[in-house]
């Protein structure tokens, strides 16, 4: 059974910072692109930020401010957030995807405020 369990959630004022974490469970951790995605209220869900063996990918929005990572012998993946600003205020969603499998998982959300 798969199962993706984020962490790290919470209220921050703005320019402040917060770090997610995502604990994956029953996959290859390694083969998998590991990202996070967010979902605002009213608005769709949107990339943040992948990363795999090959590349790191980030949403415009936040280059320079968040940054991925992950740990291979924890099967974690990190999100570290800085410079937080009221427009990054979402549900935060770990998602693990093997496309050549046709597999892609998605954890059930963490809520990030930015708010002062």
């Amino acid at each position: 059974q798969v199962q993706l369990v984020e962490s790290g959630g919470g209220l921050v004022q703005p320019g402040g910072s917060l770090r997610l974490s995502c604990a994956a469970s029953g996959i290859i951790f390694s083969i998998y692109t590991m990202g996070w995605y967010r979902q605002a209220p009213g608005k769709q869900r949107e990339l943040v930020a992948t990363i795999n063996d090959v590349i790191i990918n980030y949403a415009d929005s936040v280059k320079g401010r968040f940054t991925i990572s992950r740990d291979k012998a924890k099967n974690t993946v990190y999100l570290q957030m800085n410079s937080l600003k009221p427009d990054d205020t979402a549900v935060y969603y770990c998602n693990a995807d093997r496309k050549t499998w046709g597999q892609n998982y998605w954890g059930q959300g963490t809520q990030v405020t930015v708010s002062s």
